[in-house]
């Protein structure tokens, strides 16, 4: 069987190939839990006795958030893979390493998706630029590539993830056409110039690529920095020994507005940290409502207000902000301008994002046919609006936000379409 799969920063999917050239997105059950096309990429981890000894668990998705008491909860993985700097994090008590943490989440994946990972061709998804500052996209590759393979995959094909989305768009096209195809993930924008020759022996060409670490997720971001942050006191102060007042640490916020890094905010040594500085903060109040959202694991419920704060700005010019923890409780009005205005230095490294595929590619816009646009980042209009201006609205098109990239995946299958260094 050959398989499809989007590892992705939020969601993931997995979609299978048949003999006929069809696709079909397989649909992954998780008990207590309706089955679904998409599996969010969250991994919780506990511990159970049995038989005198404690063995680790596991649930993913939405089953990850079936808190089973003392558990720790894992998002945004793959925002790490590039970053050299963290290699592994301790969970109760051992070093986990962060390859075998995605394997677990991709085991977990495939059982719930019914797979055997032996006995399947899988093509895996990967960003053209990795997430984060400085990414090491050679490392985020290798990681990648270790994670499929302790997870038991022994067929495993890297392709770039915006020239997958570009297959399965070329599906719809009969005549020869040069496709520009813009995929946004939760942490990369990446864009991919293809040039499309029906009935050719290589029917699809790649012509230039490139990405940037910024989408979805820094997008949240810009909101949890002017909405969220400043309730829980990130403009307050702190004394040391009755002296002058000193800033609240930043580094607490800044790992706040980086969900990925949320979850290693419970560290022993940062709780105690906060609490410390409780004791002498002009806004005691806010650090403790602070420290209650990292004990309790409120990182997710608070990312998923964020979003659904950003989904409607996408079709309203306004949203209502609302999240509410024991005494914690935030409602505010965002208005899509101001939500425009926060995002507007990653719009500008965006479209110079898109500049840069055309160059790389040889290809000015008046030669671009069609531009595809696919991940929910695509829906926000003032993304849309970079393309327009570009390329004019006649030649944009979109669809299948979230499973474009694993069906074309499957669809390229091992050996087809254009060839890249993992």
């Amino acid at each position: 069987m050959r398989l499809g799969i989007d590892f992705g920063t939020t969601n993931s999917v997995v979609v299978l190939a048949d003999g006929t050239g069809a696709a079909r997105t397989l649909r992954l059950g998780f008990e207590g839990h309706p089955p679904a096309d998409t599996c969010r990429t969250l991994l919780c981890l506990w511990q159970e006795r049995s038989g005198g000894r404690l063995h680790l668990r596991d649930a993913i998705g939405d089953a990850a958030l079936d808190d089973p008491g003392e558990a720790r909860l894992i998002m945004s993985m793959k925002s790490y893979l590039g970053q050299a700097s963290f290699r592994e994090t301790r969970l109760f008590g051992h070093s986990v390493t962060l390859d075998a943490l995605v394997a677990r989440f991709l085991a977990a994946l495939t059982r719930a998706a019914g797979i055997d990972p032996a006995a399947v061709a899988a093509m895996v998804g990967r960003p053209v630029r990795f997430a984060g500052d400085s990414p090491d996209d050679a490392l985020g590759a290798e990681r990648l590539r270790a994670a499929f393979t302790q997870a038991g995959f022994r067929d495993v094909t890297l392709a770039l993830e915006p020239e997958a989305a570009g297959w399965r768009f070329m599906q719809r096209l009969r005549e020869p056409a040069t496709i520009l195809v813009g995929d946004f993930g939760g942490g990369t924008s990446d864009f991919s110039v293809l040039r499309f020759e029906p009935g050719a022996e290589r029917p699809v060409r790649a012509l230039g690529q490139a990405g940037v670490g910024i989408a979805g997720d820094q997008f949240d971001r810009r909101i949890m920095d002017r909405v969220v942050a400043p309730v829980l006191g990130c403009d307050s102060t702190y004394r040391i020994m009755g002296g002058e007042p000193l800033p609240v640490p930043a580094e607490w916020y800044s790992s706040l507005s980086r969900w990925h890094r949320l979850s290693l905010m419970r560290a022993p040594a940062t709780l105690r940290s906060i609490r410390e500085v409780m004791r002498t903060a002009s806004a005691p109040d806010a650090l403790a409502a602070l420290l209650s959202l990292v004990e309790d694991q409120q990182g997710h419920a608070l990312y998923e207000a964020v979003g659904q704060a950003k989904t409607k700005l996408s079709t309203a010019l306004s949203a209502t902000f609302q999240f509410r923890h024991r005494t914690l409780s935030i409602e505010r009005e965002i208005g899509r301008s101001d939500f425009e205005d926060w995002i507007a230095p990653d719009l500008k490294r965006i479209d110079g994002t898109i500049a840069a595929s055309l160059t790389t590619s040889g290809v000015g816009e008046a030669a671009i046919d069609q531009v595809f646009l696919t991940g929910g980042t695509s829906l926000v209009p003032a993304v849309r609006q970079l393309f327009i201006r570009r390329f004019g609205e006649a030649r944009i098109a979109a669809g299948g936000e979230f499973v474009s990239v694993a069906e074309g995946l499957a669809l390229m299958g091992p050996g087809a379409g254009p060839k890249h260094p993992d």
